[in-house]
C-alpha cells in the first residue's frame, strides 16, 4: 500500500506542517496520537484562495484537513459536552443536514447532549473505524488524557476500552469513496492528548497503526504572519506598503516569542481596550505575559535616580570603584532596554544579569541591596537564595515546584512564584559554585529564553528582573605539581587532587586580581562543571571584587562604629562617645586583618566593642538622654573591658 502525497503538492499547500503529515498519512495509519500545542489556533490559507490567511482552532482545522479529503462528518467525543458532529445544524454552508444524516447511518441516532460511557463509546469507534457503508468520516476524542485515572494503573473498564482501541487500530478499514481522494483512506481515529504519556504506553509500542504527531508552538515566520494578519485590527490593511506597520509587526512577532497564536489574538484585544498602538503592542505584550500593567522600569524618575546611584553606591559600598563603575553601566544598560541589544532576540531575556566574584565580605551582596534600594526604592525587595541549600540533585524542585505526582506538587517552587507574584525583581543566587550542576541549566534556560516552566506546567517570565549571581571562585585554586614541568612536553604542571593554594593575595593589582579570577571562574564553569555554555551567557557581566584596602578598611570601621552608636540613641536614647585614645585601639584592633572583609571589621568591631558595651550597660541604671563616654578600653585574655563614664 504507497502513501498517498498530495498533500505536498500542493491541494494543502501553506497548510500547517503537522496537519499535512495527517492528511498524507490517512492511506496507512488509522488512528492518531496529537499532543503539544492543542489549543491554539493556527494559519491556513484563505478559502477563497485570496492573499490574507485565516487562522482557525485545532477542531476547525481537522475538519477542514478532513473534509477536502471527502469526510462527510467528523465526531468529537470530550467528557464535558459528550458527542457532537461537525459540521452542525448551524453550519452555513448547508452541510449540517448531510452531515447528520451520514451520522445517522454509521452511528445511530445521536443525542446532542449524549455523554456515552466507554463501553457505548467502543461501539462508536468500531463503527466508524470499520464502516458497514462506504461513509468517509472521522472520530476526534479531545481530553483524552482524562480518560484514565494514571495511565498505568488503569481501572478494569478503563483497561477494557484501550484494549478494545489497541485492537481496533490493527482492524480498522479503509473506505473508497468518490471524489478529490478516491483511494482507499482509513477514518482515523485522533486522540487529543496534553502528553504522549497520558495514554497507556502499550497502546502506541509498536504499533504502527498509530502514529504520534507533536503539534509545535508557533515559529518566528508564523508569528511574523499572524502579527501582519491582526494589524488589520488597527486599520492597516497592506503592511507590505508601510515600513512602520511593517517594523512594528516585526517588533510584535519578537517580543511574542513563546506565546502561542491564540496568545498575539488576545494581546491584540487587550491593546485595543487599552487603545494601545500598534507601534505599542509589546507594551501589551509585557502587560499579557507578567500581568501587571505598572512597569518601574518605564518611569520618568528611574534615569535620574541611577545617576545620582553614581554618588550614593560608592559611598556605600566601600572601596570598590572598579566593581561598582561597571555594575552601574551594566544597570544604565538594563534601565534603557538594551540588555542583550547585540542578539538578533533579546526582548525576552531578563534585563540584566551580573556575575559578582571576589574575596568574601569585600561588598558583594551590599552592592545587590545598594542596586535594589536605588531601582525599587527598598533594598528588602530582592529576593536571596543561599545555593549552598540546593547542593542536592532533587534540590531544583525546591526552586520550579516538583513535577506532577510528587509530595509538594500544589505548592510550586519558591523561585517561580515569587517571580509570578512580582516579576519586577532583584534576584539574588548566592555562592552559585555550591550549587549541583543540574540547577544550573535552570539558570541557562532563564538566561537564553528568559523564561521557566515550573512544575505546574505554567511558564515564569524573568524579562524584567535583574539576576545576579555571587561567587568565591578564584579565591583558591587546585595545588599543581611543580616537579612536573620538566617531564610535561607542554611545559604544563598537572594537578594535585585534594590540594588548594590561594590563588589571590592581599596587595596584588587589580589587573592581576580581575586576570586570575576571570580566568579562575572560566575554568571552573568549561573543565570543572563542563558547562561552557552557561559561562557564554554571562559574557563579560562577570564583575570582580577586589580585596580591602586599609584605606577603605579604615572608612567601612567609620562607617558601622557610627552604626553602633546610633543604634544605642535609638534604642536607648543614650548620647554615647568615645575618646581618641580608645577609639584608635579600637580602630587598629578591627582592621588589623583584612582576610575577611568588611565583614570581618563588622565581625571585630562586634566582638571587640559591642559585646563590652553591652556587658556595661546591662549592669547600669539608664536614664534616658544620659550622655556616656568611653574613656578605656583594655583586653585580658578573649576578654574586652570598657571604661565607661
Amino acid at each position: 500500500m504507497s502513501i498517498e502525497s498530495p498533500t505536498l503538492g500542493g491541494r494543502l499547500q501553506g497548510w500547517p506542517p503537522f496537519i499535512r503529515e495527517l492528511d498524507a498519512t490517512l492511506s496507512v495509519h488509522s488512528q492518531y496520537v496529537l499532543s503539544g500545542n492543542l489549543y491554539d489556533s493556527f494559519l491556513t490559507p484563505a478559502p477563497d484562495g485570496g492573499g490574507h490567511a485565516q487562522l482557525l482552532p485545532l477542531r476547525a482545522l481537522l475538519w477542514e484537513t478532513l473534509r477536502s479529503s471527502g469526510a462527510a462528518f467528523m465526531a468529537v467525543y470530550d467528557p464535558v459536552d459528550g458527542i457532537q458532529i461537525i459540521p452542525g445544524p448551524g453550519d452555513p454552508g448547508g452541510l449540517g443536514d448531510e452531515a447528520a444524516q451520514a451520522a445517522e447511518r454509521l452511528l445511530g441516532k445521536i443525542k446532542p447532549d449524549d455523554k456515552p460511557s466507554l463501553e457505548a463509546l467502543t461501539r462508536l469507534l468500531a463503527a466508524v473505524a470499520r464502516p458497514k457503508e462506504n461513509i468517509r468520516a472521522a472520530f476526534v476524542i479531545d481530553s483524552a488524557s482524562r480518560i484514565a485515572r494514571t495511565p498505568t494503573d488503569l481501572e478494569p473498564a478503563e483497561r477494557d476500552f484501550f484494549r478494545f482501541c489497541a485492537k481496533l487500530s490493527r482492524t480498522a478499514r479503509p473506505v473508497r469513496v468518490t471524489g478529490p481522494r478516491p483511494k482507499p483512506l482509513y477514518n482515523p481515529i485522533v486522540w487529543l492528548v496534553e502528553r504522549p504519556g497520558d495514554l497507556p504506553p502499550w497502546l502506541t509500542a509498536d504499533n504502527e497503526t498509530i502514529r504520534e504527531i507533536t503539534i509545535p508552538r508557533p515559529h518566528l515566520g508564523d508569528r511574523q504572519e499572524t502579527a501582519r494578519l491582526l494589524a488589520r485590527a488597527f486599520g492597516v490593511s497592506d503592511v507590505g506598503a508601510d515600513e512602520v506597520a511593517a517594523a512594528a509587526c516585526d517588533a510584535f512577532a519578537e517580543q511574542a516569542d513563546g506565546l502561542t497564536l491564540q496568545s498575539m489574538i488576545e494581546v491584540t484585544r487587550l491593546a485595543k481596550e487599552r487603545n494601545v498602538d500598534l507601534a505599542d503592542l509589546p507594551d501589551a505584550v509585557r502587560t499579557y505575559k507578567l500581568g501587571v500593567l505598572d512597569n518601574p522600569w518605564s518611569r520618568g524618575h528611574l534615569r535620574r535616580r541611577v545617576l545620582e546611584g553614581e554618588k550614593r553606591v560608592p559611598e556605600r559600598v566601600i572601596g570598590q570603584p572598579q566593581a561598582v563603575t561597571k555594575t552601574l553601566d551594566i544597570l544604565k544598560r538594563a534601565v534603557l532596554g538594551l540588555s542583550g541589544a547585540q542578539a538578533t532576540r533579546s526582548g525576552s531575556r531578563p534585563r540584566g544579569v551580573l556575575f559578582f566574584a571576589g574575596p568574601t565580605g569585600t561588598g558583594k551582596t551590599e552592592l545587590a541591596k545598594a542596586i535594589t534600594e536605588l531601582i525599587f526604592g527598598d533594598e528588602s525587595a530582592y529576593l536571596r537564595f543561599d545555593m549552598s541549600e540546593f547542593s542536592g540533585e532533587g534540590s531544583g524542585d525546591r526552586l520550579i515546584g516538583s513535577p506532577p505526582g510528587y509530595v509538594g506538587h500544589e505548592a510550586g517552587g519558591e523561585l517561580t512564584n515569587a517571580v509570578r507574584e512580582d516579576p519586577f525583581r532583584v534576584i539574588l543566587f548566592d555562592e552559585i559554585e555550591k550549587a549541583h550542576p543540574r540547577i544550573l541549566d535552570k539558570f541557562l534556560q532563564i538566561l537564553e529564553d528568559g523564561r521557566l516552566t515550573d512544575g505546574r506546567g505554567n511558564t515564569v517570565h524573568f524579562s524584567e528582573s535583574i539576576l545576579i549571581f555571587t561567587s568565591n571562585l578564584g579565591m583558591f585554586v587546585p595545588g599543581r605539581d611543580l616537579t612536573a614541568l620538566d617531564a610535561s612536553p607542554q611545559g604544563a604542571a598537572d594537578r594535585v587532587p585534594g590540594t588548594r593554594v590561594q590563588n589571590i593575595t592581599p596587595g596584588m593589582s587589580y589587573d592581576e586580581i580581575e586576570h586570575r579570577i576571570k580566568t579562575a571562574v572560566a575554568e571552573h564553569f568549561t573543565e570543572v562543571l563542563n558547562r561552557p555554555e552557561l559561562l557564554n551567557r554571562f559574557g563579560d557581566n562577570i564583575v570582580v571584587f577586589d580585596f580591602i584596602s586599609g584605606e577603605a578598611a579604615h572608612k567601612i570601621f567609620d562607617l558601622q562604629f557610627a552604626n553602633i552608636c546610633r543604634r544605642v540613641a535609638e534604642e536607648h536614647r543614650l548620647v554615647l562617645t568615645v575618646k581618641s585614645e580608645p577609639l584608635a585601639t579600637l580602630r587598629e584592633w578591627c582592621t588589623e586583618e583584612l582576610d575577611k572583609g568588611g565583614r570581618g571589621i563588622g565581625m571585630a568591631l562586634e566582638s571587640y566593642f559591642v559585646n563590652p558595651l553591652a556587658r556595661a550597660l546591662f549592669d547600669r541604671e539608664l536614664t534616658p538622654d544620659e550622655k556616656l563616654t568611653v574613656t578605656g578600653i583594655r583586653r585580658e585574655g578573649s576578654i574586652v573591658h570598657l571604661d565607661l563614664q
